[in-house]
């Protein structure tokens, strides 16, 4: 019966993206790529492989969403939506770099003050 047979959920940092794809779009796009990947980032920070390695991949994906938004304080929102995601995975490192690419100082004070541990 053909009614039951499960079709394997496809994350949604791994859809295909039809390019050229808008500002608001790909804001949209990274929002919902670190929304959908919090679990996995939890899990990255508890040393689980799969959700380590699903939380790689959402976070590489945001990041070439990311780099490709034109608009500057879109794309420093995306990339703090992205050091949000970063830090629930307690991939410190990462969100220090991203924290580096942020250009609006509101938006970087923001990231500092919900994660002290990125002024270090």
């Amino acid at each position: 019966m053909r009614w039951f047979a499960r079709k394997s959920q496809q994350d949604i940092w791994d859809e295909a993206i039809e390019w050229p794809l808008g500002d608001i779009e790909a804001a949209e796009r990274i929002r919902a790529i670190c929304e959908a990947a919090v679990a996995s980032a939890v899990g990255a920070a508890r040393n689980d492989p799969p959700e380590s390695e699903r939380y790689e991949r959402a976070a590489k994906v945001a990041m070439e969403i990311a780099m490709k938004i034109s608009d500057g304080l879109m794309r420093d929102d995306a990339v703090r939506r992205i050091v949000d995601l970063c830090m629930k995975a307690g991939d410190v490192k990462t969100a220090q770099i991203l924290l580096r690419a942020i250009h609006a100082s509101w938006i970087r004070e923001a990231a500092l003050r919900d994660h002290p541990v990125l002024a270090s």
